[in-house]
């Protein structure tokens, strides 16, 4: 009997304990019921309360997803909204125009009355013998000089034909270093011209110097830019991007005269609607 008095005496002692534990003082127990613990029902309230402070915490965790998906989800609405109304803007799709390329040869775009179609090949040469021209004749033509200088050889006779044209080729970019009796020397060419091309340029313009009849109206300078236009103008078959075709068609139209060629040839022609439907009388 009186060990069990001393036993007794004991259990205050770790009452004590648990009352000054950290966990408890936090409502977040984490240690296991004592062993020495005399009351089943202690152990169990124990229990109950750890489980009660879980649950809040995990309710408190569940409110704050909660409350982060609905912040995502009304986010990504708003991102709907903006993109929907980029896409549905009448007003942008009424300002784009297209064109389109067909059989590598011509430029088809719409126009208010109908349709335009473009050859590209005279188009192009409408705007390079403009822009030659105006290098030749007003503003000085810009150069790019020749990693090594380019040696051609020619007959007695197209040498005297490129000395004639020797000054409006300079006017067009054309820088020559020496020029000899059968042959000449250049170091810099137009920035359209490839290194490539030159010999062909050349070529060409003497043969269009030879096979011109001289009038009242001759022109070396327009010679020399017909020439020139038409050995570099954008060939038939050659596939165009379309932002190429775009940048053709607005150079084509800024011309002076863009409905013809140096030469005198149709660029362009148009079908108006009233056109388009007699065809499918």
């Amino acid at each position: 009997p009186y060990n069990f008095e001393r036993k007794q005496t004991n259990s205050p002692t770790i009452e004590v304990d648990r009352s000054f534990n950290p966990f408890v003082a936090d409502d977040r127990p984490v240690k296991a019921p004592s062993p020495v613990s005399t009351s089943p029902s202690k152990s169990y309230s124990y229990k109950k309360e750890s489980t009660s402070n879980w649950e809040s915490l995990y309710v408190g965790l569940e409110s704050k997803s909660n409350n982060e998906s609905q912040e995502f989800s009304e986010v990504h609405f708003e991102s709907d909204q903006t993109t929907a109304s980029i896409f549905n803007d009448e007003k942008e799709v009424e300002q784009t125009h297209t064109t389109y390329q067909l059989h590598n040869k011509y430029i088809v775009s719409t126009i208010k009355s109908g349709m335009l179609l473009i050859d590209q090949h005279r188009a192009h040469q409408r705007i390079l013998y403009e822009d030659f021209l105006k290098n030749m004749t007003i503003k000085e033509a810009i150069s790019q000089q020749l990693l090594f200088p380019l040696e051609l050889h020619f007959s007695v006779k197209e040498i005297e034909i490129l000395k004639q044209l020797k000054e409006d080729l300079e006017h067009t970019g054309f820088v020559f270093s020496s020029v000899l009796n059968e042959s000449v020397e250049i170091t810099g060419v137009p920035v359209s011209v490839p290194e490539s091309e030159v010999s062909i340029i050349l070529e060409q313009l003497i043969s269009d110097v030879e096979n011109e009849v001289p009038d009242a109206h001759f022109s070396a300078t327009d010679l020399l830019a017909k020439s020139m236009a038409k050995s570099l103008a954008i060939k038939t078959g050659q596939s165009l991007k379309k932002d190429e075709q775009e940048h053709l068609v607005n150079k084509l139209f800024a011309c002076k005269e863009p409905n013809v060629t140096p030469t005198n040839k149709t660029t362009f022609i148009t079908m108006s609607v009233d056109e388009l439907d007699k065809k499918f009388i």
